[in-house]
């Protein structure tokens, strides 16, 4: 990610799930989330959907 564009992108992805708490800044995704509501396959799913990779 590499302007707010891309912020907006994974931030309206990941509000579709059932997170915690959720921080997404240029470059970084900090979520806080109840393993029995969403999966981190979930997550994954959704910041790719934006059209990003999740760095291992």
């Amino acid at each position: 990610m590499s302007c707010h564009h891309c912020v907006m992108a994974v931030q309206n992805e990941l509000s579709n799930l059932d997170l915690e708490k959720v921080h997404v800044t240029i470059g970084q995704v900090v979520v806080e989330y109840d393993e029995s509501q969403v999966s981190r396959e979930e997550i994954i799913r959704a910041i790719e959907e934006a059209g990003y990779q999740v760095a291992p």
